[in-house]
């Protein structure tokens, strides 16, 4: 916790977002830039991620999971963020990062707080319009997967990002049929995507601070 002070969330929440920029560190090449209204005209699916900070031996973690291998979804496998579609009974889209959380991870919605939004991004492959956000929980997790969406729980620690380098590895994968994109490698689990460009803010935000 000393590593940023016992007024981390407070910091986090006054801190400006970096938006785009960050974003673009680890957008792929071949990626499209929409504006909003394009995005909207594509009538896209709203979904909400969630980045859920919790302290372990003195020291700021988040979760990241692996999803289950399923044909149907295009990010089937991929290292990703808690999180998910949008439901009617969701009354914006804090609640659905917050439930999705739990359901996928099994974090007792009760005990996550939510620190503030940031800057959503579009997903073109899934048409997908994702709404990020930064949490916490006081009470230490006890992961419990939701076989269907996860098999794995990646504990990452906040101090491994302030480290996220400008220029980026760059690595052809299959799931993104084969072009070279920017990837996070971290102890072996590869980041790219959404998820990394989502990261990279996340990580410009806690340098600022």
């Amino acid at each position: 916790m000393e590593n940023f002070g016992k007024d981390l969330l407070r910091k986090i929440t006054n801190v400006e977002l970096p938006g785009i920029h960050a974003h673009g560190v680890f957008s792929p090449p071949s990626r499209p830039v929409f504006t909003y209204d394009e995005v909207l005209a594509k009538n896209p699916k709203f979904a909400a991620v969630n980045i859920v900070l919790y302290l372990k031996d003195n020291e700021w973690y988040f979760p990241l999971i692996q999803r289950t291998i399923n044909e149907h979804d295009r990010h089937s496998g991929q290292i990703s963020l808690p999180g998910g579609k949008r439901e009617e009974l969701d009354r914006d889209f804090a609640e659905t990062a917050v439930r999705e959380t739990s359901e996928e991870i099994g974090i007792d919605k009760h005990y996550i707080r939510v620190i503030r939004e940031m800057s959503p991004i579009y997903i073109p492959p899934s048409n997908f319009y994702v709404y990020p956000y930064i949490s916490y929980t006081k009470k230490n997790p006890l992961f419990v997967l939701q076989q269907t969406e996860a098999v794995e729980t990646i504990e990452f620690p906040i101090t491994s990002f302030l480290s996220l380098p400008d220029n980026p590895e760059i690595m052809a994968l299959p799931g993104a049929s084969g072009h070279e994109v920017p990837v996070i490698n971290f102890n072996g689990y590869i980041i790219w995507g959404a998820t990394a460009m989502i990261l990279s803010e996340f990580s410009q935000l806690l340098k600022k601070m």
